[in-house]
């Protein structure tokens, strides 16, 4: 029988307009009730705008598709302005056009070639710091993965190690950033002042940016003095390319922006799928021991090297999974340009329209078996074609996710790395409790237990 991990269970009938607003405070997935995980539309009215929330797989993959007829929508921009500015995730139009141009020769597979002895050098040193904890006592993972995910991105976009210090201030601070984002954009949808909240998610974020933008001004110098010739990070190519159409490249000022977002997209939302994968394997150990009869088969006691990372299936479909249940960004906002009806829904020009990959991955008329941990439904007919119609993690069209590559690349070194070196056991006095925010989390951390297998 598979494991079924916890998540909020769903409301019988939706909430009054109050009860929104005090479920929602917290997390976004608390407003959820019994029907929207099996509608295939639905719409809520608040005062004056209506938002829609879409789960019909006849229109959502068209959605995703035109991002000129449904752009990027005006909340998400000014709930994640303080830390990602004018980035390509919340631009829309020319501006994100020109910025999408300048940012893919950075994400090629040749420059993610040239990145992986970097993640595999962070890897090794987050092994280093497990080792000090696989004792059979109940360890928090959640701080680990947003150490050794962190890190990676430094090394790899900026060339530079995270020290620990550096490591639990972005942990803080990006866990600050969360809560006060979260309810800025409650208030926002009740047409309320957010100042007081902005003001805060303003802070949180000035710390994290201040510690990027630093080491970006001391590139920029060291590019204007000839010397960017002696980094070969994703940083160097984005600031290396010029646009095809107008040659121009990224100034300073886009370069924190940019960065700040791929810190965001490269290091929380890894963090956050790893630290869900290694708490579903922990109540797996079948899996634990095909992974590593994977590994014995394939890579031996050697170094992984990057071809080996596709030919270790069950730790690929491990990670898919627990992007299914927990996928990190919970939902996508789209705006309506033009008035149209949507089934039979008349959408007015400007009104949000809301995709849910946390809804689509748990459709009860689309997956079976929806709420279970079983990595192996993607290699059923059944669950191959739910996934092409529902699995949308890294969401899907022009704005699919720029790192997705790099992200899986990055999951499956580690957690084939940390399979390979432990077990991985429950803490069965900690129960994960789920908060959906600006990516989906355990509100009260993520417990397990770790031990050498060379001592057992």
């Amino acid at each position: 029988m598979n494991f079924t991990p916890p998540y909020p269970k769903p409301h019988s009938n939706k909430s009054s307009l109050l009860l929104r607003f005090l479920r929602g405070w917290n997390s976004w997935i608390d407003v959820l009730f019994e029907r929207s995980y099996s509608m295939k539309m639905g719409s809520i009215s608040q005062f004056g705008m209506k938002i829609f929330m879409l789960n019909d797989t006849k229109w959502v993959p068209g959605i995703l598709a035109d991002a000129k007829r449904y752009p990027k929508h005006a909340l998400m921009h000014r709930m994640l302005e303080p830390l990602l500015g004018e980035s390509i995730f919340t631009t829309n139009g020319e501006v994100w056009e020109r910025q999408r141009r300048l940012m893919e020769p950075a994400f090629s597979a040749a420059r993610l070639k040239l990145v992986f002895s970097l993640m595999h050098q962070s890897t090794a040193n987050m092994l280093d710091r497990l080792d000090h904890v696989a004792d059979g006592n109940s360890y928090e993972v959640d701080e680990e993965m947003t150490y050794v995910t962190a890190d990676i991105i430094f090394r790899t976009i900026l060339s530079q190690d995270l020290t620990e210090n550096e490591a639990r201030e972005i942990y803080a601070a990006f866990t600050e950033f969360q809560g006060h984002a979260q309810r800025a954009a409650i208030l926002m949808i009740y047409r309320l002042p957010p100042f007081l909240w902005t003001r805060a998610s303003r802070r949180s974020a000035k710390r994290i940016r201040s510690i990027l933008s630093g080491i970006i001004k001391r590139r920029c110098a060291d590019r204007d003095a000839g010397k960017s010739a002696e980094y070969r990070d994703i940083l160097g190519g984005m600031m290396e390319v010029s646009d095809p159409e107008t040659g121009d490249r990224f100034g300073f000022p886009e370069l924190v922006d940019q960065v700040c977002m791929l810190f965001l997209a490269g290091h929380e939302t890894s963090a956050s799928a790893l630290t869900w994968a290694l708490y579903l394997l922990s109540n797996c150990a079948h899996l634990q021991e095909r992974i590593c009869q994977e590994i014995r088969e394939t890579v031996g006691d050697g170094d992984f090297e990057m071809s080996d990372m596709k030919a270790l299936p069950t730790v690929g479909n491990v990670f898919r999974e627990a992007l299914r249940l927990y996928p990190p960004v919970g939902f996508f906002v789209r705006e309506a340009t033009q008035s149209q009806c949507i089934r039979d829904k008349d959408v007015a020009a400007g009104s949000p329209i809301l995709i849910s990959p946390w809804l689509l991955h748990r459709h009860r008329a689309i997956w079976e078996r929806p709420d279970e941990f079983d990595p192996d439904r993607f290699d059923s007919e059944s669950g191959k074609e739910a996934a092409r119609c529902a699995y949308i993690p890294f969401s899907k069209g022009p704005r699919v996710c720029i790192g997705a590559a790099f992200a899986t690349q990055e999951a499956v070194l580690i957690l084939a790395s940390i399979v390979r070196r432990y077990h991985i056991e429950p803490d069965r006095t900690h129960v994960p409790r789920v908060v959906g925010r600006v990516t989906i989390r355990s509100g009260n951390g993520v417990r397990i237990k770790l031990r050498r297998r060379d001592a057992s």
